[in-house]
């Protein structure tokens, strides 16, 4: 059977990789070294060492790289590209009979490459390594001050409010609950010292005390020791309460979303950090794209600095429009779906149209 890519194919797709490579590397060294440097007012303080910043700094990486994907790829593109159009090999190819689409399915398949690395990067890896560097970091903050706690995550379950202490690891501290009736008045608030959550999600309450407004004029006590307590809410979902919305894996960010709009509460923030992530991911492939119009186009004889400067100018006016799109989704009332789609769906026609009118 004849494979999808032919030996040229594969040369076009490996130097776009390298340059993508190199571009995330150098990217990524930098956003450490800065991430370095705004640690140092917190060393020293608790137990929160020097050490404790090199982890915290290699533990946010991921993240990071994540973040500036869509601008490595497009970076990378335009250098990888750029190598082969300086050393006649582009020129080649097309004096082949190769047309500007024929190359341009190399580029795409080092697209489809990087939109796998992305997901594995931005769902399973970067996301739970942020989230454990912020914690240690917390706790090693507050180590010897009486707490060690990383503050409560607030969420909403039906008419019960819910305060829960988040400590270290996949440890919680007390918990409050207030429940409302019809009328949206308190019915009754409980409070425990400690919280546990079995392999099916069932909490278990320790140290309960529950007061109970009975009528205006009277109130009950009850206390127990042990209390279990049925709920829909489990450890995963407080973790995920507690992280920003744009350092969650998609999956969490949704699982937001449905809690939210179940209970009646404005999902318009997760919402459009759900579309985004999916879109910035997306972004990536086109980014790529974009790079094959300018090389062939205006760039054709430039050298790489230039190439640098472009990539830099288009990546930060694609970040630029997404910040002020999700500003417009969360305070003007926009739709989270379109504003969020908006930069990339832009990126793609861009693309596509300059990749049609080059010759």
């Amino acid at each position: 059977m004849r494979p999808v890519l032919g030996a040229l194919d594969r040369y076009v797709m490996r130097a776009v990789l390298s340059g993508v490579a190199m571009v995330t590397a150098v990217l990524a060294s930098l956003g450490a070294l800065f991430l370095v440097i705004g640690q140092q007012n917190d060393i020293g303080v608790g137990n929160y060492t020097a050490a404790s910043a090199a982890v915290f700094v290699l533990l946010s990486v991921p993240q990071q790289v994540w973040d500036l994907l869509p601008i490595s790829a497009l970076i990378g593109a335009l250098l990888g590209l750029g190598n082969l159009a300086r050393g006649s090999e582009l020129t080649v190819m097309r004096a082949a009979g190769w047309s500007v689409w024929r190359v341009t399915r190399g580029v795409a398949a080092a697209g489809v490459v990087l939109l796998i690395v992305a997901i594995i990067l931005g769902e399973w890896l970067a996301p739970p390594m942020q989230q454990l560097a912020k914690q240690q970091k917390t706790l090693q903050k507050m180590a010897g001050q009486g707490g060690g706690t990383l503050g409560a995550s607030w969420v909403r379950d039906g008419r019960l409010l819910i305060s829960i202490e988040r400590r270290g690891g996949d440890g919680y501290g007390g918990v409050a609950l207030f429940e409302l009736d019809e009328r949206n008045r308190l019915r009754s608030m409980a409070q425990a010292s400690s919280i546990k959550f079995d392999q099916e999600g069932r909490w278990l309450l320790g140290q309960y005390a529950e007061t109970t407004l009975a009528s205006p004029t009277q109130v009950t006590v009850r206390r127990s020791i042990s209390e279990p307590f049925l709920s829909d809410l489990n450890a995963d979902f407080f973790g995920d309460a507690a992280s920003a919305p744009d350092q969650m894996s998609t999956l969490s960010v949704w699982r937001i979303v449905m809690h939210l709009r179940a209970n009646g509460l404005d999902d318009r923030e997760p919402l459009f950090a759900f579309w985004s992530r999916i879109a910035r991911t997306v972004a990536i492939f086109f980014a790529l794209m974009l790079a094959v119009p300018f090389v062939f186009g205006s760039l054709r004889d430039s050298g790489s600095g230039a190439r640098v400067a472009m990539g830099f100018i288009l990546g930060i006016g694609f970040f630029s429009l997404q910040r002020t799109l999700e500003s417009g989704a969360i305070v003007f009332g926009g739709a989270p779906m379109l504003l969020a789609w908006t930069p990339t769906l832009a990126l793609a026609t861009a693309s596509l149209l300059l990749i049609m009118r080059t010759r």
